[in-house]
């Protein structure tokens, strides 16, 4: 894949693989910053189509032939001539297939041979981070044995896997705040006891993607390891004041009723989004589309941004008219109509949760009274405009609040660059 770049444009040769890839959030801050990308594993077709589309993106960014990325965009050629366009076979790059230890080895053998096509053979650095779910403290507390039995607590020994055969110079490791505390702690232990006798020393901190300048409060354990001997250190991250608010990644964006979709900007780029690069003079907007809502959701969204915008107060469920109330939980989850603050500095975390039902993420105008966009979810994330997300609502959704935000990992990728600059 971006062998290509390499040859063509003197990219700095640092090679990565991202293991449990999603829809590639921390590979885009990879990218962003010139590494190359080996192989993108990821088990969810349509997180690896959307890595697929985004590949192709890059690809064409590079050979400067973006217009026929737009073309695709504005559906005037099909998905099979955009991937057409590419000088390889992108089911090489985007492996879509779940790592077991019946497809590991043919894992890596699709990897070995990408490495092969090229001048060396090493991967610098292996990014990612397994599926969460597991760890998750909600998600054990729904569970009567905690979640201590579910096989995705151990997906993190075939993430180690990868670090034996490839030996790369660091290693991200992403997961939720929850990893650190499962099993009482022990299940951590495990996972620093593997990966330092696989060579590693590692370290964990408690980032949140708020100082990074994401619009959105989101804490993640983003551990880092490099190999023992490096002498290196965890970087240091400053974090980032600004003076924006949530409603500067939202007010560009056309009104909308729930089920609509509306793809002409409604003004021009606010200061946030041209900073960040979250929309740039050429976008095309893409997924600015709702899910329907029924009469008394939309009731109640009017209840909860009234009660927000004129009292700086979340709703609470009992408080709403007895014709409005419909569930019989009184006692717990009473939050569970919330309103992303347009006035804040940053919203609430963004999570899968958000393709199973909007409740929890309403759109601060009461005029629409609905839930957020997509692109509205996407900007959340720090996702830029020209980030496409293939399949249906609901695998948008889904792949946007499993995803680390770009901003976030742009800037962890820069601190992994400088690691590995220095040593060399």
């Amino acid at each position: 894949m971006v062998y290509l770049y390499k040859k063509c444009l003197g990219v700095t040769n640092m090679r990565f693989i991202d293991l449990f890839a999603g829809a590639g959030g921390l590979s885009e801050g990879f990218l962003r910053q010139g590494f190359e990308p080996v192989a993108h594993i990821e088990m969810n077709l349509y997180a690896s189509q959307t890595l697929m589309t985004r590949t192709a993106y890059y690809h064409l960014k590079n050979v400067g032939k973006l217009d026929i990325y737009t073309k695709y965009l504005k559906e005037e050629i099909t998905r099979e001539e955009l991937l057409a366009c590419l000088p390889y076979k992108i089911e090489d790059i985007v492996i879509n297939k779940e790592i077991t230890d019946e497809s590991i080895n043919q894992i890596f053998n699709t990897i070995d041979s990408n490495l092969n096509k090229t001048s060396g053979g090493k991967i610098d650095v292996l990014i990612g981070g397994p599926p969460c779910q597991a760890y998750s403290l909600v998600g054990r507390a729904r569970d009567p044995y905690g979640k201590e039995r579910d096989p995705r607590n151990y997906l993190y020994k075939q993430y180690v896997k990868f670090l034996k055969k490839y030996k790369p110079e660091l290693f991200v490791f992403e997961n939720v705040p929850g990893i650190l505390s499962a099993a009482k702690g022990n299940l951590f232990e495990d996972v620093k006891r593997y990966m330092e006798e696989v060579g590693y020393e590692i370290e964990p901190r408690l980032l949140n993607a708020a100082d990074f300048g994401v619009m959105q409060r989101r804490k993640r354990v983003i551990l880092i390891g490099w190999k023992k001997g490096r002498g290196n250190l965890y970087p240091n991250f400053q974090a980032q004041e600004h003076h924006f608010s949530v409603d500067d990644i939202l007010c560009d964006l056309p009104h909308l009723e729930p089920g609509e979709e509306n793809n002409e900007y409604a003004s021009t780029p606010t200061k946030y989004l041209k900073k960040y690069h979250i929309r740039e003079r050429s976008d095309i907007l893409t997924h600015h589309v709702t899910r329907p809502n029924n009469v008394r959701d939309r009731e109640i969204y009017r209840y909860a941004i009234n009660l927000w915008n004129n009292e700086k107060r979340r709703l609470k469920y009992t408080e709403l008219p007895e014709s409005l109330i419909t569930h019989k939980n009184l006692f717990s989850f009473l939050d569970r109509f919330k309103v992303v603050g347009a006035n804040l500095p940053y919203s609430h975390t963004v999570v899968a949760h958000i393709a199973k039902d909007g409740h929890y993420y309403i759109h601060p105008d009461i005029n629409q009274a609905r839930s957020l966009s997509v692109r509205e979810a996407a900007r959340l994330q720090s996702f830029p405009d020209n980030f496409f997300f293939e399949g249906p609502r609901t695998a948008n959704f889904t792949q946007i609040g499993n995803a680390v935000p770009p901003l976030m990992a742009e800037q962890i990728a820069v601190k992994i660059k400088q690691m590995l600059i220095n040593e060399k």
